[in-house]
């Protein structure tokens, strides 16, 4: 017993001789209360530079029309009105414009993961031939200007009559994200142990069984980081959706705001007001996608 008591004392004693010497490294670290206050002053300012422009933009769709080229500077403007939020679903397809950019934001995170997960796994776990071939030609599309890829892209989908179609965009905006996400699943893939697929083999489990039930939930970081670049790249897209779509019916938010746009006037009220509601959906997908990133951090831990 007393030696139980001894190990334990001593094992107490150096838990709290860590927790002391990372508290002073943090110190030494920290520097003085003065510079950290200065460091606090930085953040605070640069945090208020970021928000300020969202703030601005708050203030001219909450004003009236005729008050747009008043220099108050009040965020909340006098006569405040929600008029600009009112007529852009009342006025304008406003609505339909969001729909259309959630069917093709989804849609297109779906193939782009389908298909670059399956393509990572097979860059990460075997070399055929044609391995480096395919990893060449992949790195080389990361290279090209996004601009270059428009006309070829139009050319076939005009010859498979995909134009102004969800298909056809969908298609469009996967072959330019599926690369950069090949590749950065691949890195993610190769870190993950392979003992855990030979243990799931000697289990009786399957290449795809190892693969769904174990690389993909331990992937859930990467996974979730792409699908999110994914999001991204075509939520915010004009140039693609520009040439693809002519319909007004299938015009994603970029492309509709653009009417709000005109040679003599444009309706500023409501430009910011649909700038401001189109990050929501951002908001919210990153808020909900967040706890699978930082839960799946903890999922790719091995206990020897």
């Amino acid at each position: 017993m007393s030696k139980n008591l001894s190990k334990n004392l001593t094992l107490d004693e150096q838990i709290q001789k860590r927790t002391m010497s990372k508290k002073k490294t943090y110190w030494k670290a920290g520097d003085t209360p003065l510079q950290r206050l200065f460091i606090n002053i930085i953040l605070i300012f640069a945090s208020l530079l970021a928000i300020y422009p969202i703030l601005r933009l708050l203030t001219v769709s909450l004003r009236p029309v005729d008050m747009l080229l008043t220099t108050d500077l009040r965020i909340i403007p006098e006569g405040a009105t929600l008029n600009n939020f009112i007529a852009l679903f009342t006025e304008r397809d406003f609505l339909l414009w969001l729909w259309n950019s959630v069917v093709i934001a989804f849609g297109t995170v779906v193939l782009s993961l389908f298909l670059s997960t399956s393509a990572a796994y097979a860059f990460a776990r075997w070399r055929f031939p044609g391995y480096r071939l395919g990893q060449i030609f992949v790195m080389t599309q990361q290279m090209l200007p996004a601009g270059m890829l428009l006309l070829p892209i139009y050319i076939i989908a005009t010859r498979l009559r995909l134009t102004n179609t969800y298909t056809g965009i969908i298609i469009a905006y996967a072959c330019g994200s599926i690369p950069f996400s090949m590749l950065l699943l691949k890195g993610y893939f190769e870190s993950i142990p392979k003992e855990l697929e030979e243990a799931a083999h000697v289990d009786g489990a399957t290449t795809l069984q190892s693969f769904t039930k174990i690389l993909l939930p331990l992937a859930t970081p990467a996974i979730s980081i792409t699908g999110l670049f994914a999001f991204m790249n075509c939520w915010n897209e004009f140039m693609m959706a520009r040439v693809m779509l002519q319909k007004n019916s299938l015009y994603t938010w970029p492309l509709g705001i653009r009417i709000l746009q005109s040679q003599f006037n444009t309706t500023w009220g409501q430009y910011a007001a649909a700038s401001i509601l189109v990050a929501v959906p951002v908001m919210a997908l990153f808020l909900w996608s967040s706890k699978y990133i930082v839960s799946g951090l903890t999922l790719g831990g091995v206990k020897d």
